[in-house]
């Protein structure tokens, strides 16, 4: 045998070994990576939530945010920046475990992820789980608003449902669906479109791994502050609609809301809070894709 032939050889079996030893991740089914979502979201919750209170209350009041976080300290203590708390556990654990959970296996069942597949895809995908998620867990985004602008004693949480449904029944807790469904649609196809997209640049600029836990921190980031671009605007109306108290109705829906902001205060008051949006949205994203990319490596599945 040739010298060229022992070296081929050599170097097949060197590959098949190296592949042998490869591991092999599986991917989640839609139920176990929706479940892994929702983990993920409510252990990251805990620690942005105060953010989102400070974002909701300057959105309504258009107070700057040192004013408001000093206000909210020193009126109604520490512990009122976790106010609707138990209404954001339970709006993670459906929305965000949709929007999260469900993107890969929805992206893999469109073949979005196929070499050569073209990226849009994958901001559909990411629309697509959001606009659910975004149904599923609207009563929880309307009860977890009131409580966090409620700048009294905390309302406990079956009072403010009952009242709710006392006041404007059922449809009460779908009040700002479609501005709510929209922003989702953004938030999520920047938010997973941006982040899947981004993993893949980093990969091959760095040669980081895409389960690495670097890859998904940049990743993330980058998707955080696209997030808050896109989305402040439908925020700022979903925040105005949510607000309302449960016995009035100040504005007809998004449009007319909308519109009287934008009369009211200019086109440019739809992006305020962006810097408090921008600094739960960059957390947010950081925490929940990581919390969800270690589980996926802990329970043997393949990177998003």
């Amino acid at each position: 045998m040739s010298p060229n032939a022992n070296a081929n050889n050599t170097a097949d079996a060197a590959a098949a070994t190296t592949t042998a030893t490869m591991p092999s991740f599986a991917k989640p089914t839609l139920l176990q990576s929706t479940a892994l979502g929702g983990a993920s979201a409510v252990f990251a919750v805990n620690f942005t939530h105060p953010i989102e209170l400070v974002k909701s209350r300057v959105q309504i009041s258009q107070q700057g945010i040192m004013h408001t976080c000093s206000a909210t300290f020193r009126n109604e203590g520490l512990m009122a920046f976790w106010k609707g708390l138990p209404f954001a556990y339970f709006r993670e654990g459906s929305n965000t475990a949709i929007r999260l959970g469900a993107y890969a296996p929805v992206r893999d069942a469109m073949g979005a992820n196929a070499p050569g597949a073209p990226a849009y895809l994958k901001f559909v995908a990411g629309a697509l789980t959001g606009a659910v998620g975004s149904m599923a867990g609207n009563p929880f985004d309307v009860l977890k608003t009131l409580a966090q602008i409620n700048r009294g004693k905390s309302v406990p949480a079956f009072e403010l449902v009952g009242r709710m449904y006392s006041d404007q029944g059922f449809g009460g807790f779908y009040r700002g669906l479609g501005v709510n469904m929209m922003r989702a649609c953004a938030l999520n196809s920047t938010k997973m479109g941006v982040y899947d997209i981004t993993k893949g640049y980093v990969v091959t600029t760095t040669g980081w791994a895409r389960k690495d836990t670097r890859t998904a921190f940049l990743s993330s980031f980058v998707a955080g502050f696209f997030m808050t671009c896109t989305v402040a605007p439908f925020d700022r109306i979903r925040t105005k609609l949510m607000s309302q108290p449960t016995n009035s109705q100040m504005y007809k829906g998004m449009t007319d809301c909308l519109v009287k902001t934008v009369q009211a205060e200019g086109p440019l008051s739809l992006w305020r809070g962006f810097v408090p949006i921008w600094a739960r949205f960059a957390p947010m994203a950081s925490l929940q894709l990581l919390t969800i990319e270690f589980l996926y490596d802990k329970l043997g599945f393949k990177s998003i």
